[in-house]
């Protein structure tokens, strides 16, 4: 009986360690910046759209240099029109937008990322004349470059610049006139601070 008691308090106190362990390598933070967006292969003229960003940041370290980063990002996307195809308004597109990255980080503070992002929509275009112009899901690739401080005062800081490809078609809409594969385009640029 004592065997069995001291096995289970050793597998006991290694879990702990261990998730221990694991949560020191667990990080968390807040972003937020602005966004210039665009469709791609649209069949009508647009021009690109400014918006913004913002949400939260959950990092996890695999080694000094590697990490994984997961986001929960509000994004406002879309296109202006050039054209008076669907009247002259902004197609904005609202997203919540989910990327996980792989970083990688140098010693001296730069960082180069690449993932996959879903986004869900949340508020579609307005004054299209289509009930429902956006698909309620979008996914592509992302890939960045930024620069975090790792020591001094300001020690968890950053900025960043990521550009997202789609790879779904956004038009959800029926049309004789025009198709909906076009795809969305989003150079983003962000500050942010991991703590």
């Amino acid at each position: 009986m004592k065997k069995i008691l001291l096995i289970g308090f050793l597998l006991i106190t290694a879990q702990a360690s261990f998730a221990q362990g694991l949560f020191k390598r667990l990080s968390f933070g807040l972003k937020a910046g602005g966004n210039y967006s665009n469709f791609t292969d649209a069949g009508f003229d647009t021009e690109g759209l400014a918006g913004f960003h913002g949400g939260a940041i959950i990092n996890f370290r695999l080694t000094n240099k590697w990490s994984i980063q997961e986001e929960f990002l509000y994004s406002t996307q879309g296109a202006k029109m050039k054209d008076n195809l669907f009247g002259e308004t902004d197609l904005k597109l609202s997203y919540m937008s989910v990327p996980i990255l792989l970083k990688y980080h140098s010693n001296i503070g730069l960082y180069a990322e690449v993932g996959a992002q879903a986004n869900m929509l949340i508020e579609d275009a307005k004054n299209t004349a289509f009930e429902d112009f956006a698909d309620k899901v979008d996914a592509g690739a992302v890939a960045g470059l930024g620069y975090q401080f790792r020591a001094g005062p300001v020690k968890g800081l950053g900025v960043g610049a990521r550009y997202y490809h789609g790879f779904m078609e956004v038009g959800k809409f029926k049309s004789s006139s025009i198709k909906g594969d076009f795809k969305n385009s989003v150079a983003q640029l962000s500050v942010f601070y991991i703590f």
